[in-house]
């Protein structure tokens, strides 16, 4: 490594740190990449819950979250649900099921998950 390595490495922030090693832990499980992933393909992700919302949708309300693997974000939703216990932001998960990609934007209805 050097020197011009070393100092990117020192000068690297937390978010980016957090983004590497939630990749390299991933890719150690054998997970897909988020940033690899293509329109309806059947996918398992590992990642981290940053953002955990419900909304409203008619008369049922629908459970979002926004899960990043450190090469992308996906947005997890489960129809009919308004929460999930032991799906809060913050909290390591597994999920598999079929992604869907619209202007660029990942999202995975009803996802089997698993939390970690």
């Amino acid at each position: 490594m050097g020197l011009k390595d070393t100092l990117r490495s020192l000068l690297r922030s937390t978010d980016e740190i957090a983004s590497a090693d939630r990749h390299k832990i991933a890719a150690e499980e054998g997970a897909d990449s988020v940033a690899q992933c293509t329109d309806r393909s059947r996918v398992t992700l590992r990642g981290t819950v940053d953002v955990l919302t419900v909304r409203p949708r008619g008369t049922t309300k629908w459970l979002e979250a926004e899960m990043t693997d450190g090469t992308g974000q996906v947005r997890l939703i489960w129809m009919g649900r308004h929460e999930i216990p032991g799906i809060d932001a913050g909290r390591d998960l597994v999920v598999e099921g079929r992604i869907s990609v619209s202007d660029g934007e990942r999202v995975m209805y009803n996802p089997r998950y698993e939390l970690r």
